[in-house]
């Protein structure tokens, strides 16, 4: 069989190694500008949901602005990336763009909370194809030995739009108003529109199977069960209470029946096959952890520094830039070493060994600790998240055939999704408690009466404070910081042992010695770069 097999058209020869031709690098621009629209749509937003709710009221609802995004984000990543596999890439990517945009568009236009609500759902659709669309089409594009370059591209947007996205967002809210938060996606989705519909041309499909639409509908079940799970719980209902104990039998019900059901489905949405290949299913641990870590640690370390080392919120993107600016560097590096090398595995043990000393480091972190020290911290964390964030969906691209490059494209995206929506609930948690237990031990019934709603203050509340209460609170803060990166640093040490069990599979890079197989954990793709080389 092999890859030849899975091949539909073309007998060119393959993209040529070293640089890439204009009209490649006019694709991998659009490609970055949407990847952008999805990551930085909910930091915009999030700055700009006070001025929102001012003027729409229905506070009541307001967490549900960014629950509906990440909820519809969530459940469609999976059916973007087979859609793209059964009927072509391109057509998928670009409909997930005019959906993003549409839901863009009637977000700007909503005039109640409850439209802005499902408009935010809409948008979440188009958005869980934009990054699956992303990683799949430079998957076809781009052979895995000459991908890793790539990487520092695609981790500078993800920093940049962390970074730039909060001052974007107040900016655009102060001098437009909210709702060019929305309207600004427009313009630039028009523009990775045009570009990919102009330049890229990849080989048409038509799959004879029908859409697995029982598979499909079981997933979202399952998916949205747990992400309801991992949001409510510990904040709108009790860990233990009726309605999340609901959640989650519904949640696994519903996994299970889709597993069983991927076995006998014609043309399933996951096939489970891809699970054989060692390295894809310990890129997808690797993923989940990294994502559990990574975005508990962009909840965490803003909060530790406006509310125990006194930083500005007004820039709290700024807060994150040794964390971000480490990530990018390293993951360019380490993009660049495997290019030259087509070498892979030290990266995810190296991330493995930082990723656990930053955060162990990080927990040590005090009322004392300066903005100098806690910046050394976040850069090695940093440092050890560069050197996994892309070399996963790499490796993970690099053991499966071509014609599943979505479905391990969105399986991978989707894996880190529900990693950071377990790190955010479960760090939270343990957060939660450190800091309510240390508020009621330090300020008595007055720290109890402060942080039970919420144990997290916002600079206003916290400026109301009595001097006396507000020292209490910066050293719960600082004893929930402790324990949820303690908690983080121990997971890491999953993310360390999966990495010692991978297998160096040499990336294939292009031209007649790639072309030929390797081992069983690495699909020979190679040879089905040379049906895309129409892109150029």
């Amino acid at each position: 069989m092999g890859a030849m097999a899975d091949t539909e058209t073309t007998g060119t020869d393959p993209v040529p190694a070293g640089k890439q031709p204009r009209s490649v690098r006019v694709v991998l621009l659009a490609l970055m500008i949407a990847m952008m629209l999805a990551m930085l749509d909910n930091m915009i937003v999030g700055t700009a949901m006070p001025t929102i709710v001012g003027e729409l009221g229905g506070l009541q609802h307001l967490s549900w602005v960014v629950t509906a995004y990440t909820l519809a984000t969530a459940a469609a990543t999976p059916l973007w990336g087979k859609l793209g596999d059964m009927y072509g890439r391109k057509g998928a990517f670009m409909t997930s763009i005019v959906i993003f945009l549409a839901g863009s568009a009637l977000s700007g236009m909503a005039q109640n909370m409850g439209e802005l609500i499902g408009f935010r759902a809409v948008q979440g659709l188009g958005a869980g194809g934009l990054m699956v669309g992303v990683m799949a089409i430079i998957g076809d594009l781009i052979p895995p030995r000459e991908r890793g370059k790539y990487q520092g591209m695609i981790a500078g947007v993800m920093a940049l739009a962390m970074i730039g996205g909060p001052l974007v967002g107040g900016t655009i809210t102060d001098n437009w108003g909210w709702r060019w938060a929305f309207y600004i996606n427009l313009p630039l989705g028009v523009v990775a529109l045009a570009a990919i519909s102009a330049v890229l041309h990849l080989p048409k499909k038509r799959a004879q199977a029908r859409v697995d639409y029982l598979g499909a509908a079981l997933l979202t079940l399952g998916i949205s069960a747990i992400v309801l799970v991992t949001t409510w719980g510990g904040s709108e209902y009790a860990w233990t209470s009726a309605r999340i104990m609901e959640l989650i039998a519904i949640g696994v019900a519903a996994l299970v029946g889709f597993l069983f059901w991927q076995t006998k489905a014609a043309e399933p949405v996951v096939p489970l096959h891809i699970f054989r290949s060692r390295n894809f299913s310990l890129m997808s641990l690797i993923g989940f952890i990294t994502g559990f870590v990574m975005f508990g640690a962009v909840l965490f370390l803003p909060l530790y520094q406006q509310s125990v080392q006194g930083a500005s919120a007004t820039n709290s993107g700024l807060l994150l830039l040794p964390m971000l600016g480490a990530m990018m560097v390293v993951s360019l590096v380490a993009g660049r070493v495997t290019t030259n090398s087509g070498r892979y595995k030290i990266f995810p043990i190296v991330g493995g060994v930082l990723m656990i000393a930053g955060l162990y480091l990080l927990s040590l972190m005090d009322t004392g600790t300066t903005r100098l020290t806690s910046g050394l911290y976040m850069a090695v964390l940093g440092a050890g998240m560069g050197c996994l964030m892309q070399i996963t969906m790499l490796v993970a691209q690099n053991s499966v055939e071509m014609k599943d490059m979505g479905v391990a494209s969105s399986t991978t995206t989707l894996s880190r999704t529900l990693g950071s929506s377990f790190g955010v609930a479960i760090m939270g948690a343990l957060f939660n408690n450190r800091v309510s237990h240390v508020m009621a031990e330090r300020a008595g019934s007055v720290g109890s009466k402060i942080t039970e709603k919420s144990a997290q203050l916002d600079a206003k509340s916290l400026q109301k404070l009595p001097a006396v209460a507000r020292e209490a609170y910066q050293h719960a803060v600082s004893a929930g910081t402790h324990s949820a990166f303690l908690l983080g640093s121990v997971v890491a040490v999953v993310a360390l042992v999966a990495a010692l069990f991978v297998k160096e599979v040499p990336l294939k890079g292009t031209g007649p010695s790639a072309a030929k197989p390797t081992d069983g954990d690495g699909a020979s793709e190679a040879v089905a770069h040379a049906e895309v080389a129409e892109a150029v």
